[in-house]
């Protein structure tokens, strides 16, 4: 045990020192390969400018460093890690500069993160490929036990081995009873009492063949967790106890403090931490200002060719339900005919209302541009769950058990829902349902890499409709 963690630790202090390192050499390339980029402040204060470059670095490695080391660790989530470093390393060091001389460092910074974001990745992708080599050869390997029969064992057993190079060797699980349908690999290897007996003659200098016990017991056996408990802090093992499943309903509690106490809330979200809903909402304003002056002159063109085809007004506004089950009016390039069921039937395939040139918008999402206005004023987000109807939201909150959880967070131009297949009319409940089942996961695993990702799919549709777009 102390091994593998004085081993990880080495590492770690690698990658550290390794991401300073090409901090430092990014710097070093462009006073020497982009010299027209680089104010004149760092070729004569040059030891201050390293200063203030890597004391911002440190700042940022202490919220953002990425721990290669952490078992299921994606490479994808790396690279939203590797964002949020990056980024906050350039402001403050173009704060610091900025403080330190009258010079214009913007171009230079944005231009240094640049570089230092592409060349951050690509070492990161090698660090993660050697880990994972000695992964494979048995080396940095982590024995884990488990107890209990709860089916949240086999989820989190199955996240785990996902990656065989992630470093984990499963010892097997100890409970009362066989979990029903365990993959074989999984072994049962006793009952509690059997574990206890394991406990009272497990020697001390021996505690490396067990690193992690991941246990999954009722309450009403408070005791024998206690017991676990105190054998791990004997023989240093990492104890961790597994929210149970009830029925098919997992439950995803996430620490929170409060005073003196510490609570455990159902939905807590990476949007949940300020510095993640101030990148959101700073890309969501950038983004949208861009949108909206760029859509200005075109409004009049689209305007006069909806009235041509359709009287009535340009806009259309409709009341949804946004964040925190509020609601808001939600505005659209009005696609349909005016008509008294606006408000209560989701738009079909062929649709009598809809007209020539509105068929057209919904089919290349032109119609969803106002919405950009909605993003400037607050309701709204770039991306996010999409806005349902005042209706809809009665209706499926009573048919569908976490329908409004999807709330918690402001609704999106578009969302994951959307771009992976779920767009469009619901005919029946379980397309409802996955909707919801998607949104709640771009909620609880939401990154700004996830962000633009579904941005570009969204982009693409323009080009190429979707067959769910009408």
């Amino acid at each position: 045990m102390n091994y593998y963690n004085s081993n990880n630790e080495a590492v770690q202090s690698m990658v550290y020192l390794i991401d300073f390192l090409v901090l430092n050499i990014c710097m070093l390339v462009f006073c020497y390969a982009m010299p027209g980029i680089v104010p004149n402040y760092i070729y004569n204060a040059t030891k201050i400018s390293v200063l203030a470059a890597n004391f911002a670095m440190a700042i940022s490695q202490y919220f953002f460093s990425t721990i290669v080391l952490v078992g299921a660790v994606s490479f994808y989530n790396m690279m939203g890690r590797i964002f949020q470093l990056v980024f906050s390393q350039g402001v403050i060091m173009l704060l610091f500069l900025s403080i330190l001389s009258h010079e214009n460092f913007l171009r230079y910074c944005i231009f240094l993160s640049i570089t230092f974001y592409f060349s951050l990745t690509i070492v990161r992708y090698c660090e993660l490929l050697v880990i994972r080599y000695f992964r494979k050869q048995e080396r940095n390997i982590r024995n884990i036990l488990f107890v209990g029969h709860d089916p949240a064992i086999v989820n989190l057993y199955k996240d785990m081995i996902s990656d065989f190079s992630t470093g984990y060797r499963f010892l097997g699980y100890y409970s009362d009873r066989e979990i029903n349908n365990c993959p074989e690999k999984l072994c049962h290897l006793g009952s509690i009492d059997d574990l206890n007996s394991k406990m009272e003659s497990f020697p001390g200098s021996h505690s490396s063949k067990i690193d992690n016990i991941f246990v999954c017991l009722s309450h009403d056996e408070s005791d024998e967790i206690i017991k676990i408990m105190r054998f791990c802090d004997k023989n240093v093992i990492h104890f961790y106890y597994l929210q149970r499943m009830f029925g098919n309903y997992m439950l995803h509690l996430k620490a929170e403090q409060f005073g003196s106490n510490q609570l455990f809330v159902n939905y807590k979200g990476p949007l949940s931490h300020w510095t993640n809903s101030f990148v959101k909402r700073t890309f969501d304003i950038l983004v949208s200002g861009i949108i909206c002056l760029c859509m200005i002159p075109l409004i009049p063109i689209i305007g006069i060719i909806i009235k041509l085809q359709s009287p009535g007004p340009v806009f259309f506004a409709q009341k949804r339900t946004g964040i925190n089950g509020k609601t808001f009016l939600c505005y659209k390039f009005r696609s349909m005919h005016i008509n008294k069921h606006a408000d209560m039937i989701q738009a079909t395939e062929h649709d009598v209302r809809k007209f020539a040139f509105g068929s057209f918008m919904r089919k290349t999402n032109l119609d969803e541009f106002p919405q950009f206005f909605n993003v400037l004023l607050g309701d709204m987000s770039i991306v996010g769950p999409r806005p349902h109807m005042l209706l809809h939201t009665s209706e499926y909150s009573r048919l569908i058990d976490k329908y409004m959880v999807r709330h918690f967070c402001k609704p999106g131009i578009t969302g994951w829902a959307q771009v992976t297949g779920f767009r469009g009319e619901t005919k029946e409940l379980w397309q409802m349902e996955e909707r919801v089942r998607r949104d709640i996961w771009y909620l609880e695993n939401w990154t700004i890499f996830l962000d633009f990702k579904i941005m570009l799919l969204t982009a693409k549709t323009i080009f190429i409709p979707d067959k769910n777009a009408y």
